[in-house]
């Protein structure tokens, strides 16, 4: 929620601007095309992976973004994870690159979910979002959740 003084100053200066009103609404105009043109061509999965369909193997081929605060970040992460929170993602994206797979994850995969569209409609088409995020992840068995689901081999 945006602070009410920061309110009144947006209030103010669209009533001062005639021309600055417009140009908002033709901004919002354009960003509902590009949602619309992003939602008919998805597929089906929204780029959401499961745990058990990461090989643990590729792990250190990925750029992994862990989405939520510092301080849960500082307490326990994925390997190799870089902590960007899900708000910054589009601010911090020279970091992020577009020729390797991304996995995005926070806490239960609602908020990452909203880094990863951003991300996407930013033109991030590499951007994969963790479901059910770091606690499913560890509950499936982290690392070795691609191993467990696929069990030992059969003869």
């Amino acid at each position: 929620m945006k602070h009410p003084l920061a309110q009144f100053a947006l209030c103010g200066a669209i009533l001062l601007s005639g021309p600055v009103l417009a140009q908002q609404a033709d901004t919002k105009a354009a960003l509902i095309d590009e949602l619309a043109a992003y939602l008919e061509f998805v597929d089906y999965g929204g780029a959401v992976i499961f745990a058990e369909q990461i090989p643990r193997s590729e792990y250190s081929k990925m750029m992994i973004i862990d989405a939520r605060d510092a301080g849960q970040f500082a307490k326990s992460h994925i390997p190799g994870a870089v902590n960007i929170e899900w708000r910054k993602v589009l601010e911090q994206r020279a970091q992020i690159p577009k020729n390797k797979m991304v996995l995005i994850y926070c806490n239960t995969g609602s908020l990452s979910a909203q880094g990863g569209l951003a991300l996407r409609l930013a033109g991030y088409e590499n951007v994969r979002i963790l479901q059910g995020g770091f606690e499913e992840w560890k509950a499936k068995g982290g690392l070795d959740a691609n191993a467990r689901a696929t069990g030992p081999a059969k003869h």
